[in-house]
């Protein structure tokens, strides 16, 4: 977005200079009283920084609303200035006249529903959970069936085949008429001889009986 004022800067400036002043400052010097177990820069920071987080979360709202307004994010960054300053001491301020009492009468309310949020939470978690399980192992089960029932047809294609190639090999070859052995002939040619001599036995009985 470009700025239509003249003394606005641009907007990613004014981002850059947000994010310096907003958290890597605050951020630098939360460490040093973490460092220096400093009590008193310790529960500062911690205000600032839940001043910081509610801001943050209004801020989400506010940029889609409020982005078109005249000088709106140099009056972030003034905020987030004021915030910070030694002088103003504007979290301390924030957190000491509006947070700390608000949380603390309604601390109880928030408890249980944090607590209520979280056991629903977690049975939610539990109930996809177990869902998700039941649909992957039905589907491993589908996919084991199909696989097994694909192989089975494999496997029955397979011994079709090697049925058919064993019956091609073994089948007879069509057996031809053996030809005529040398017995055979000596039959056929030894049943003319045995009858010539029945009849010259016969003509010569006849022949002794007419002497």
């Amino acid at each position: 977005m470009t700025p239509n004022h003249p003394f606005m800067l641009p907007n990613h400036r004014l981002k850059e200079g947000g994010l310096i002043f907003g958290t890597l400052y605050p951020a630098y010097y939360s460490y040093k009283a973490v460092k220096s177990k400093d009590i008193k820069e310790y529960v500062k920071w911690m205000m600032y920084w839940i001043i910081f987080a509610l801001f943050t979360t209004a801020e989400t709202f506010t940029d889609i609303f409020l982005c078109w307004f005249p000088f709106y994010y140099e009056l972030k960054i003034a905020f987030v200035a004021w915030l910070l300053s030694p002088y103003t001491k504007g979290s301390s301020l924030l957190y000491r006249k509006f947070v700390h009492p608000t949380l603390s009468s309604k601390e109880k309310e928030i408890d249980d529903c944090l607590v209520q949020a979280k056991d629903r939470s977690y049975d939610a978690l539990v109930h996809f959970g177990k869902r998700g399980l039941n649909v992957a192992a039905t589907a491993a089960v589908m996919a084991a069936s199909k696989g097994q029932g694909a192989l089975s047809e494999r496997l029955r294609s397979f011994s079709m085949q090697d049925l058919t190639t064993i019956r091609g090999d073994g089948a007879p070859a069509p057996s031809s008429p053996p030809p005529p052995g040398p017995g055979r002939t000596s039959s056929k040619h030894g049943q003319p001889k045995m009858s010539r001599s029945a009849s010259e036995s016969a003509s010569s009985s006849a022949y002794v009986l007419g002497l």
